[in-house]
């Protein structure tokens, strides 16, 4: 049994060979970044290698950095090893037309988490069996969890009571930018004050002094 994430991590760089990126250690939990083409292999591994035997795969989830190209995406993998009671993750890097070898031929419970993926980030898995949206309705138009996904979506639905039926329909905003005014501390209002926003205002302009406060708080606590 390997005690530590440190000496399994030597012991898995070793078992993968020109599979392997990149091993740390963060929050100790293992994260390990690998080939795409050579994931099924991978986990192939550390399902079967008596000093892994990381027979449970717990999720499959994605990470979007649009800035970072071509490969925009991490897609996740994320193990336990109930008999070591270690715990890893697994990325790999795409983007949203290279597709990833499909894991569903090893643990039959990814076939779920790789058809939410693609339904929220538009990642592509060769050889699932059942590449359909999951979460989204049918007609959704774009990924919703995609860094560029615009907050109102492509489409709204609603109920036609004259055609009895669910209509989709293009978003239509009336304005482009919204003022809402929240009477809150926090908003930027121009026209209400608050009881407490004098304090804001004191301490804006570097003339608030910590200690008359605590002084005065201390008054009114003795006084009660």
């Amino acid at each position: 049994m390997t005690s530590t994430p440190k000496k399994l991590g030597v012991h898995i760089r070793k078992q993968l060979k020109k599979s392997f990126i990149s091993f740390t250690i963060e929050k100790d939990e293992m994260v390990l970044t690998v080939k795409r083409a050579d994931i099924y292999h991978v986990l192939h591994i550390l399902r079967d290698d008596p000093e892994c035997l990381f027979k449970q795969l717990s999720d499959i989830t994605a990470v979007d950095w649009p800035t970072r190209l071509p490969d925009r995406f991490d897609v996740v993998y994320h193990l336990l090893s109930m008999r070591h009671n270690q715990r890893i993750r697994v990325k790999v890097m795409t983007d949203d037309a290279t597709p990833v070898p499909s894991v569903t031929g090893m643990f039959g419970s990814a076939i779920w988490a790789e058809r939410e993926v693609f339904d929220m980030y538009g990642v592509i898995f060769e050889g699932n069996p059942d590449q359909r949206r999951i979460l989204t309705d049918y007609g959704f138009e774009g990924h919703p969890l995609r860094k560029d996904f615009p907050l109102t979506g492509f489409q709204e639905v609603r109920w036609d009571s004259e055609k009895m039926a669910v209509v989709y329909e293009p978003v239509n905003l009336q304005q482009d930018f919204r003022n809402f005014d929240f009477e809150s501390p926090w908003e930027a209002m121009e026209t209400v004050q608050l009881p407490g926003d004098e304090k804001a205002a004191k301490q804006k302009f570097g003339t608030i002094d910590y200690r008359e406060e605590a002084k005065d708080m201390m008054k009114a606590i003795e006084g009660k």
